[in-house]
């Protein structure tokens, strides 16, 4: 079996998140404050969401030093699904912040209160300044880590929660028509949901072990089958261990005049391809030899 002591694609860009998670917390606590003083409902509505980003991002960053932890000898894997614990539980969350959101746009529907447009405005501006800048510092990290890609879309998500509000605090402004805060609130909790039950998805597919949505399991299957020697391929299994590390393991069984040099080359050239080709770098195969019917457990 091959070494654990890999890096996860999460750890790799554990200093960007560091970054964003103190922008975001200081934002946060200006952004409550203004809400509850002006009274806008989109401004909080944002203001939670920036709460689950936080919660996210802390989240992201206890998971990324758990998944560094050595394994042991009861956990052999390590902890490095602990990450995609993060991911799977920062999405549940949303999905309550979303429900949240809705009910009570639905409540000021009712009898929309009076909202201060001009703070509920400025602050929107300057949330949409800082989303901008942790887009930017989490963009390449949200294409290798399912963590960082939760964070990332979180601060899209209040990038376009902020546009939201700014429109809301400039048509307040203009006419006086309020409400067209809890319709932007109702807008900016739908555009949560869909985006959510993809990082859910996800998140459930590794922890079933599914195969990784970037890796091809028929061509894995095919590339060994058609190695010099190999006769078949069964019990092939792909997952993911976490965000950057795929798992296979599978037998093979091989023709009778193979010999044990030719078995060891053949193996060392899957494993290696597996690594450069298909991104699955922690490979366990056992070698069978077809015997006149008979399949002899070799490797």
């Amino acid at each position: 079996m091959s070494s654990l002591n890999l890096t996860s694609a999460g750890a790799k860009h554990n200093k960007s998140l560091k970054i964003v998670f103190g922008i975001t917390a200081s934002y946060l606590i200006v952004e409550v404050i203004v809400g509850f003083i002006s009274n806008s409902l989109a401004l909080l509505s944002d203001a939670a969401h920036m709460l689950t980003d936080v919660g996210g991002q802390a989240l992201a960053l206890f998971a990324i030093w758990m998944a560094s932890k050595p394994r042991n000898n009861r956990k052999t894997y390590g902890y490095y699904r602990t990450e995609i614990f993060s991911a799977l539980i920062n999405a549940l969350v949303l999905i309550f912040i979303s429900g949240y959101i809705l009910y009570e746009a639905w409540q000021r529907f009712k009898e929309p209160p009076a909202v201060a447009g001009v703070p509920m405005l400025i602050v929107a501006v300057c949330g949409l300044i800082i989303n901008l800048i942790a887009m930017k510092i989490l963009k390449a990290g949200s294409e290798e880590s399912i963590n960082i890609k939760g964070a990332f879309l979180e601060v899209v998500s209040d990038m376009l929660s902020s546009v939201a509000v700014i429109i809301a605090g400039i048509i307040i402004l203009a006419t006086g028509w309020l409400y067209i805060d809890p319709i932007m609130s109702a807008l900016i909790g739908l555009f949560i949901l869909p985006r959510t039950y993809n990082l859910l998805k996800e998140s459930v597919d590794i922890l079933l072990e599914g195969v990784p949505k970037d890796v091809d399991y028929a061509a894995v299957e095919k590339f060994i089958s058609e190695k010099p020697g190999v006769l078949s391929v069964h019990d092939l299994h792909i997952w993911t261990l976490t965000s950057g590390i795929n798992a296979l393991s599978g037998h093979i069984i091989m023709s009778a005049e193979t010999n044990l040099l030719v078995i060891s080359e053949v193996t060392a050239s899957i494993k290696n391809e597996l690594s450069t080709t298909f991104k699955i770098t922690h490979t366990t195969i056992e070698v069978h030899i077809d015997k006149e019917g008979y399949v002899a457990n070799i490797i």
